[in-house]
């Protein structure tokens, strides 16, 4: 079996975009997953609303299991050594940059990261509804973030009117035609677009008796009526697609490379029909990011793709006639030099 990687996802955003608000939000909804914080600038931190306790560089282990790290951008490799080993327990890490970092230069070490543990879980930018077409003209390095994202989440949508939101869309959709954008309020989006619910998992006697009281600041910065939770799910989607038919590996890493617009996360197994191919393949995608995983089917396992699609604004019957196209048609022959696009994307497990 695939060993597990640890996802680390950065969130950026400038100064007051939410970057804060939505880890509260994560965290306060973390469905028993064991969440790492690494913040990378102490100064740039709401440190009540966060209850990091220390100084930089310090990590400290708060009752319900988050480990939250307050160090330095050049420190960061060495903080995700230390979350990720296998006894921390820790199933997800987040990066909270600065309101000035550079998130190119973040991912450039998470993506060099040589910890075997870890794998980039994408960038999610925050963007301040309400201010971003003043900053953006202030500050030209905001839009060049907007590019990178994989993920981008409109904040503060509550403030501003539909004509308006429609325009700062469209200002965001300019500098990123790819990535889903979610339209938001108080940084509140559903955490299963970032990591994975654990199944299964029962908390640890005490592990999450705190966790509502340390972060206790959810309902003081509401307005009334805003901390309903009905609309946690109204911008996220997700798509499922199975398939007892085996898939064409080329077929497949096209419709990867060039998905449709919406997209954020994919993951599931695959089956491929390629001669003398008896393997079993894990994928995982982020943004532009494609990763294959290479395993052995379980004795007696029903040899079937399962893949599950998460973003925004995603039109679910194009996505899956997408997929119904990757299908191999009975009698129809694959190539086995097809498999070297999906061996381009496999890493060792």
């Amino acid at each position: 079996m695939a060993k597990k990687r640890i996802p680390v996802v950065i969130v950026a955003g400038f100064l007051g975009s939410g970057k804060t608000t939505l880890l509260n939000h994560v965290l306060r909804n973390n469905r028993g997953v064991r969440v790492g914080v690494i913040v990378n600038d102490f100064g740039a931190v709401n440190i009540d609303s966060m209850m990091v306790a220390g100084q930089v560089d310090s990590m400290v282990s708060l009752s319900n299991g988050c480990m939250c790290c307050a160090v330095d951008v050049s420190d960061m490799d060495e903080m995700l050594d230390r979350l990720a080993n296998p006894s921390s327990q820790i199933d997800v890490v987040i990066v909270e940059a600065s309101g000035l970092a550079e998130p190119r230069n973040m991912i450039r070490l998470v993506l060099g990261s040589r910890n075997p543990h870890v794998v980039y879980g994408g960038l999610v930018v925050m963007v301040d509804g309400e201010q971003f077409e003043e900053t953006s003209a202030q500050h030209p390095d905001l839009g060049k973030h907007v590019t990178l994202a994989d993920l981008l989440v409109l904040n503060k949508t509550d403030r501003i009117d539909e004509p308006r939101l429609g325009a700062v869309k469209q200002l965001v959709r300019d500098y990123n035609d790819r990535a889903p954008i979610l339209a938001t309020a108080h940084g509140r989006i559903e955490p299963t677009l970032l990591f994975d619910q654990e199944p299964g998992r029962d908390p640890a006697p005490g592990e999450q008796l705190t966790l509502d009281r340390l972060l206790l600041d959810q309902h003081e910065h509401c307005d009334e009526g805003c901390c309903g939770h009905d609309h946690l799910h109204s911008s996220y989607e997700s798509v499922d697609f199975a398939s007892a038919d085996p898939i064409d590996p080329r077929r497949l890493v096209d419709f990867l490379e060039s998905r449709p617009v919406g997209i954020y996360r994919i993951k599931g197994f695959v089956h491929f029909a390629v001669p003398g191919q008896s393997r079993k393949f894990e994928v995982q995608a982020v943004g532009p990011h494609i990763r294959f995983t290479s395993t052995r089917w379980e004795s007696g396992e029903e040899r079937t793709t399962q893949l599950v699609l998460i973003g925004a604004d995603i039109e679910p019957e194009k996505v899956r006639a997408g997929l119904e196209d990757c299908i191999v048609a009975e009698g129809e022959d694959v190539d086995p030099g097809a498999m070297l696009g999906v061996h381009r994307y496999t890493v060792t497990a």
